[in-house]
Formats: structure tokens, C-alpha cells, sequence
């Protein structure tokens, strides 16, 4: 019998099926690229779990920001099994499994790959959370981008809190800028952002907790050692007439749509900036030859470049590549 984040799951795995995987960023002459994150998806993500009536403690409504950001990054043009979750289960799958996938014949393949896209195989193979050691514990990591060979290249913590406000929110942004000075300490190259969801309600009800939040989010991106951008997105639910409803939960959860405003949130906590934020950090902490399509997407025009499995090292002459070639 299918769980209610089983029924979440399927919901999220739809959406996204359905949402256009097509490159976020807008060119113009003379200008830098800019990226339009897919609002509607995110607003669609979020009322499922509203919808289904599932609370918090369901972990729902947290997985829906975590798939969204997932889509991003590959809209951005970061591969399926690169980044996780996944779009479809198993959720974690290391990268280097997936490319296992095309290199085994076909019925191998076939065989091997119902086990695992089945959840029968794990032992540290599959799972549905991603886990990274960081200088003094392991962290779960929200969304990510890794690779044997290279380590975490993209970490990204999430946040949603629809109710509850007062303290929580302030507690939840104590608790991350431990698990930033944690992870940097590990991994100092890896692209770091914290992406923080919250309902309209929190400014009506709890102002002084809003803006004291919106403080601190600012400054968790201004620490070198702690997240290279933050992100604030604010949401209101509401009716089939538009009117907001501030409920909780709302009064008639099958008929609610999200509004995703953003006259409350300042410059440096828009969802377009940390998104572009977080993609220039890896691309500009790796070799031109990593990550070509998301070079590609980002400059609007192709690089005479193919994508290499290991960066720049394929290139070298064997001499140069430090090792006991004899």
C-alpha cells in the first residue's frame, strides 16, 4: 500500500516530467545573461503536499523545494543523474553507476538496473538522502552534485516552514551556518548555498521574526568560509478566488493555488541571483572542459569543446600528469 509521500512522489515525479528542461537564461546584446527560475513549477511543487494534506512532519513539504532546486540546476544543464535527487527513483545514484547503465550490453543492463532502479540494491549503492563528511560530522545534503573523482562540487540546503514562526525560523538559520563552517571546512571548493521557503504569513504575524530573518540570511552569504549565496523565496496560498488564505491549514486544501511574491525580499536574496550565483561557482572552479553544456546554456553559444570525463588531465602528455608513467 503506497505511503502519502508515496502519493507526494508521484506527484513531484509528474510535474516534473512534464516541465520543459529547456535553458533558463535570457541573452542580450551587451548585457549578462540573465536566468528566469520556473516559478510556476515551484508554485505547482509546493501544493501538492497542501493538497494531500500532509504535514510537516511528513517531510513532503521540504522534498517539493528540494526537487525544485534539483530541476533548476538541470534546466541550468547539469545532467539527470548528476544531481540529486533524482527525477526519478532511486533518488542518490552515484553518477559513475548511472554511466555503468550505457556501458553494459543491453540485456545486462536491463537485468542489473531493474534491481536498482527498484530500490532492491543498496548498501551504500542507492538511497533516497544524500550524505556528505564534513570537517567535524556527516551532513545531509539537500541537493547535490558529486563525483568520485571530484568530490561535492554542489551543495545546496533547504529550508520551508509554512508555520510555527517564532523562534523556529531564527533557530533553523543557527542551525545552518554550523553546517556551512562544517561542510567548507571539508570541501572549501564546493559550491555552497542555503535556500530558505516561507509563507507570507510570517511577515503579518510575526514581523519581527521576518525581518531579523531576512538579516541573517544576508549574512550567512557574506561569511568567506560559510555559503557562496542565500536565497529567500516568500509564498502566499490562496482560493479559487484569489483571496489569501492564512489558515493553517488552509480551509479547503483541494482548491488552492501559490502565489510566489516578491516585494519583500531584498536584492541579494532573489532566487534569480543565488541561482546564477551557485552555477558560477562551479563552473568557475573547474576546468573549461567540465560541465560544457552548462557553459554552453550560460554563454548562449557553443565551446569548440567536448565534455571530458576528469577535466584537463585527459589532454596532458603523460609526463606532465605527476604520476610513475615507467
Amino acid at each position: 500500500m503506497a505511503s502519502d509521500s508515496d502519493a507526494a512522489w508521484e506527484r513531484f515525479d509528474a510535474l516534473v516530467a512534464s516541465a520543459p528542461v529547456t535553458s533558463p537564461w535570457t541573452h542580450a546584446a551587451g548585457e549578462a545573461p540573465t536566468y528566469l527560475p520556473d516559478h510556476g513549477l515551484l508554485a505547482e511543487l509546493l501544493a501538492v503536499p497542501v493538497r494531500l494534506g500532509l504535514p510537516t512532519e511528513s517531510g513532503a513539504p521540504a522534498k517539493a523545494v528540494d526537487v525544485w532546486a534539483a530541476h533548476e540546476l538541470r534546466r541550468a544543464g547539469f545532467g539527470a543523474d548528476e544531481v540529486w535527487p533524482r527525477p526519478s527513483p532511486p533518488r542518490v545514484l552515484p553518477y559513475e553507476v548511472g554511466l555503468l547503465r550505457e556501458a553494459l550490453p543491453k540485456k545486462l543492463s536491463g537485468e542489473l538496473f531493474e534491481r536498482i532502479d527498484g530500490g532492491k540494491v543498496r548498501s551504500g549503492i542507492t538511497s533516497s538522502d544524500a550524505y556528505v563528511l564534513g570537517k567535524a560530522y556527516t551532513k545531509q545534503v539537500d541537493v547535490l552534485i558529486a563525483q568520485w573523482s571530484r568530490g561535492p562540487e554542489l551543495m545546496i540546503s533547504t529550508k520551508r516552514m509554512g508555520s510555527s514562526f517564532g523562534n523556529n525560523a531564527l533557530n533553523r538559520i543557527e542551525e545552518s551556518y554550523g553546517d556551512a563552517k562544517n561542510l567548507r571546512g571539508r570541501h572549501p571548493l564546493a559550491a555552497t548555498g542555503y535556500l530558505f521557503v516561507i509563507r507570507g504569513t510570517a511577515f503579518r504575524t510575526a514581523a519581527s521574526t521576518a525581518e531579523r530573518l531576512l538579516d541573517l540570511l544576508i549574512k550567512l552569504a557574506q561569511e568567506p568560509d560559510a555559503y557562496d549565496a542565500t536565497a529567500l523565496v516568500v509564498y502566499e496560498l490562496v482560493g479559487e478566488d484569489g483571496a489569501r488564505l492564512d489558515g493553517d491549514p488552509p480551509p479547503d486544501p483541494s482548491r488552492v493555488r501559490i502565489d510566489l511574491p516578491h516585494k519583500m525580499i531584498p536584492p541579494e536574496l532573489r532566487i534569480d541571483r543565488f541561482l546564477t550565483t551557485m552555477v558560477d561557482a562551479v563552473l568557475t572552479r573547474t576546468p573549461v572542459d567540465l560541465h560544457v553544456e552548462v557553459r554552453n546554456r550560460r554563454r548562449g553559444t557553443p565551446l569548440p569543446l567536448e565534455e571530458s570525463a576528469t577535466g584537463a588531465l585527459d589532454e596532458m602528455p603523460p609526463g606532465a600528469r605527476g604520476g610513475d608513467d615507467d
